[in-house]
């Protein structure tokens, strides 16, 4: 990116598309529930066919949604990626100690009486980023690169590590401590496939278009050309996903407006201190601008999807348990994309990379 983009209004540097994103949010989120509460059975049709305990639409709208960051991606820089330790070790830190620690805590501490939302919310908190987070990353200016390789990397230890933490967070803790306590069923399996699905295909899809695009129109070609055309659909399926899933919980929201306030309290903290530990701990081991805001998102986002499928299949579609991981992205949409704004704000404020791909091609 140029000089002068850089000093550019951030509202400038923005696409249309982009620069009125909460407005479309909005828009969806609304759009969802009224559908859900003004269509008879649209909850019940949108459920009936699921992949991998989600919504087959609605997975379809995930897949969408990722692809075209994942065809962005330099694959050839990954190696810049994997051999900056800091960045891996705080992700790793941020990721499996401190967020399921800190919605452990704020989960008790805010929903004493509700061990319903209680447990969903720690689940939530079990559930570390692979889908919107690439999105939040890519709008923000982040590493791309740094984006893919630690999605992949919480996505690995997401497979290994769910199980045991839901085992220690639901069940050993709180007996140490004197709490209720409650259980998790959930095998290895599941989440592997739910990784597969939601971050193996758009991650493979986008690998093969780098690949054989820049083959047959070279580096420039792709990015002048490919790139500028299947950029958007990210946003659309971000969008359409969003419809769906509000739609298909919208009559749980909108008919328990004070419990989902409820619920909402703890996950404002959280997506807040995540968001910002990651930033106060990049700039402290010295990280770039770009480096620093993939950090922030991976560490503040959530895989909802799995949240929500673990629930469902855990304690029912109806639970007390699915209704705390559907109000997740219910907060956390909006609340990143204000930090994604805030997000640019900040970037005068740190040392940038020379070569930013990320920051191209929007």
């Amino acid at each position: 990116m140029t000089s002068t983009a850089t000093s550019a209004p951030v509202a400038q540097r923005l696409s249309t598309l982009d620069r009125f994103l909460p407005v479309w949010i909005g828009a969806a989120m609304v759009a969802g529930l009224l559908l859900g509460r003004l269509v008879p059975g649209l909850g019940e049709a949108l459920a009936a066919v699921q992949l991998q305990g989600v919504s087959l639409p609605i997975a379809i709208g995930l897949l969408v949604m990722m692809y075209p960051p994942l065809a962005k991606v330099r694959y050839d820089r990954l190696g810049t990626v994997t051999g900056d330790a800091r960045m891996l070790v705080s992700s790793l830190v941020l990721n499996w100690l401190v967020g399921p620690a800190l919605m452990f805590a704020l989960a008790w501490l805010l929903l004493p009486d509700l061990p319903e939302y209680r447990t969903g919310l720690i689940i939530v908190g079990l559930a570390r980023c692979i889908a919107m987070v690439i999105i939040w990353n890519d709008l923000a200016c982040g590493d791309r690169e740094a984006a893919a390789v630690l999605v992949a990397l919480n996505s690995i230890f997401q497979v290994f590590m769910f199980a045991v933490l839901g085992w220690f967070y639901l069940s050993v803790l709180p007996a140490w401590l004197g709490l209720e306590q409650a259980a998790l069923d959930v095998s290895m399996w599941q989440i592997a496939v739910s990784v597969i699905i939601f971050l193996g295909i758009p991650l493979l899809a986008g690998y093969l278009s780098r690949t054989i695009g820049e083959k047959r129109w070279g580096r420039e070609g792709y990015e002048n050309r490919f790139l500028p055309r299947i950029g958007p659909w990210a946003l659309y399926g971000l969008l359409f996903t969003i419809v769906l899933l509000f739609a298909l919980q919208g009559e749980e929201i909108t008919s328990r407006p004070l419990d989902v306030v409820r619920i909402a309290l703890p996950l404002l903290a959280y997506f807040g201190i995540m968001w910002g530990a990651g930033y106060l701990l990049g700039r402290a081991v010295g990280m770039t601008y770009e480096r620093t805001t993939t950090l922030a998102f991976t560490a503040a986002g959530n895989n909802f999807e799995l949240a929500i499928a673990v629930a469902i299949a855990t304690f029912g579609a109806t639970s007390g348990q699915a209704l705390a991981g559907v109000v997740g992205p219910l907060i956390e949409v909006p609340v990143l994309v204000g930090l994604v704004y805030v997000s640019l704000w900040l970037r005068r404020r740190f040392p940038h990379t020379t070569d930013t791909p990320s920051t191209t091609h929007r």
